[in-house]
């Protein structure tokens, strides 16, 4: 019978739980919570949602994953591009706010949920492979930007609005001339203070004697004491008759269970949008545990996170809730904050629900134009120009496929740009991969190793050429497998021996046995061996089941260098048999 660990890893982590263990979750639940009530508002603002969603997203999807997953500190709730990605999905749907909109975010939860928990069953965490990392920068930068874009608005007291930077830009200056100087004071001022905190204050607060620790967590939380500062003075001066907007009345209470609409069409046109939101969010969420876990020599499974951030996510849509995800900056608060187990995530969502049931009044008071700068700040960490560059330089290829990726996502939306990007990937990577590197190879004097002829001065034979191909062989690349190999036997007149070398095939499929089955018919024709050196234990099975192997013309070697010993005939190898080398080395 497997271990009931397997199934709910929390059980594992309630071994020889303690005091002190308890102690900790405890504390680093409090600074969480703290952190969690402004940003799960701020970011149910963001998604176009009544905030109380914010809340409700942080309270049972925080339990759920807290049994089911198996990071210690990840710290799942909103998150800003999934709120950024949920107010696109919705945008067509229905009107920002309505009851149909809000029903429209708990079918995308859910079936954000329902996609991730499949993957985790089936496995399918490789899926997130096909993000790769300049795309995921790439749009997440942009994402920063349109996020950082549609709260400029909230800032200045004005309508704004737009689903791409242009529709954006374009309403801010429509609007501009309607901007409210008091919101502009209390969004500019909050914005101003909150830069401030996160560039001096941790800094200020270690010369005064407080430790690294508590100095960065104390300037984490300096958004908390600008709420606190601006809903008083919301309150105090009623700046809500000054035109100022508030968040205004949130119910008090917990989150009713029940499912969200069934409603099949809204169900079929979410889709497409819950497959990103889950990838994207998947992505994000094993990119923190995995880096968290690191540090504390722990480790996290994978396809055991797809189905704790599936159940999350369900959890979300049958309680009120949105999309969620493990948010960097929160599940950072909360591996500093000491968090020990999972524990800690079920803390803070009880202290979620207690803001609930008693700080509602008081957030009726909370200016937007706070929550607007509590984002901007929050999202300016996602945006990296830097990147940018260093993928110019690396690759071309790759800051073609980043590039589309920031470009799409600004002007046609997130869908557009990241479904570019990832398909610009895929394209770039069959493009490599139908052209392999490819380099005629001798061996290096004194040596048994071998290196590329046009490289290095090594040794070669006439009659025995060795041709290393540096990719696995599929369909893609079969035919250019053969135009190489018998363009080059071609330019060979003395040749009798081909030596095809694989230390880097890891694959050989249907299309390239073909076209290994016709070269070798070809060179035999044309009385020329053809050997393979090098293959792989699991390639070699391959071939093993099939007539390749009986009806090769040459021999199978287990290196190159005894395929070298076996054919090269040359007596001598003296220098007139040493190829010049070009000054580049491999």
């Amino acid at each position: 019978m497997k271990n009931p660990g397997a199934y709910l890893p929390i059980i594992n982590w309630l071994k020889g739980y303690g005091s002190d263990a308890l102690i900790s979750d405890g504390l680093a639940a409090i600074i969480v919570t703290l952190m969690l009530v402004p940003q799960a508002l701020a970011y149910a603002l963001l998604a176009g949602l009544p905030p109380e969603v914010g809340l409700y997203a942080s309270m049972i999807p925080l339990v759920v994953y807290a049994l089911f997953g198996t990071s210690a500190t990840l710290a799942v709730g909103p998150v800003a591009v999934a709120s950024l990605m949920t107010a696109s999905a919705l945008g067509g749907i229905a009107a920002i706010g309505s009851p149909e909109y809000v029903g429209a975010a708990l079918v995308l939860a859910t079936l954000s949920g329902l996609i991730l928990f499949a993957m985790g069953l089936l496995r399918l965490g490789f899926l997130a492979n096909f993000l790769s990392h300049p795309v995921i920068s790439g749009f997440v930068t942009a994402s920063g930007i349109l996020i950082a874009g549609s709260q400029l608005g909230h800032i200045l007291g004005i309508e704004g609005g737009g689903h791409n930077l242009i529709e954006m830009i374009n309403g801010l200056l429509r609007d501009l001339p309607a901007t409210n100087f008091v919101t502009l004071a209390i969004g500019g001022g909050t914005l101003l203070y909150l830069f401030l905190c996160r560039k001096y204050l941790k800094q200020t607060l270690s010369g005064f004697g407080l430790s690294q620790r508590a100095a960065d967590l104390v300037a984490k939380a300096a958004p908390v004491s600008a709420v606190i500062v601006t809903t008083a003075l919301a309150w105090q001066f009623n700046l809500g008759s000054d035109g100022v907007n508030l968040v205004g009345q949130v119910p008090s209470g917990l989150p009713e269970i029940s499912l969200p609409p069934l409603e099949f069409d809204i169900w079929a046109t979410l889709v497409p949008a819950a497959i990103l939101i889950s990838l994207v969010g998947f992505v994000e969420s094993v990119s923190v545990a995995q880096t968290l876990a690191a540090k504390r020599r722990q480790r996290i499974d994978p396809n055991s996170e797809l189905i704790a951030l599936g159940l999350a996510n369900v959890g979300a849509g049958v309680s009120g809730g949105s999309p969620v995800s493990g948010g960097f900056s929160r599940s950072v608060v909360n591996f500093e904050a000491g968090a020990q187990t999972p524990l800690a995530g079920m803390f803070t969502a009880v202290g979620i629900a207690l803001a609930t049931l008693t700080l509602t009044g008081v957030l009726a008071y909370l200016p937007k134009a706070t929550l607007a700068a509590t984002i901007m700040i929050a999202v300016s960490t996602l945006i990296d120009f830097g990147a940018i560059r260093r993928t110019f330089d690396y690759s071309k290829a790759d800051f073609v496929a980043m590039f589309a990726t920031i470009l799409l996502t600004l002007v046609e939306g997130v869908e557009a740009g990241i479904l570019a990007g990832v398909g610009l990937s895929i394209g770039l990577y069959l493009y490599r991969t139908s052209r392999p590197h490819s380099a005629v190879v001798g061996l290096v004097p004194g040596t048994e190793h071998f290196r590329n002829i046009e490289r290095h001065s090594v040794e070669t034979d006439d009659e025995t050429i060795v041709l290393r191909v540096d990719e696995s062989l599929y369909f893609a690349n079969a035919r250019y497998l053969e135009e190489t190999i018998l363009e080059l036997i071609a330019s060979k007149p003395a040749i009798r021996n081909l030596v095809l070398t694989c230390q880097a095939v890891n694959v050989i499929d249907a299309s390239a046995l073909e076209s290994l089955e016709a070269i070798n018919k070809r060179m035999r024709d044309s009385g020329i061996a053809l050997h393979l050196a090098e293959v792989k234990g699991p390639v070699m099975d391959s071939l093993s089941r099939t007539h390749f192997c009986e009806e090769l013309s040459g021999q199978i070697f287990m290196s190159t260098y005894h395929a070298w010993k076996a054919l090269a005939h040359s007596p001598y190898w003296g220098r007139d048999k040493l190829h010049p080398a070009a000054t580049s080395t491999q």
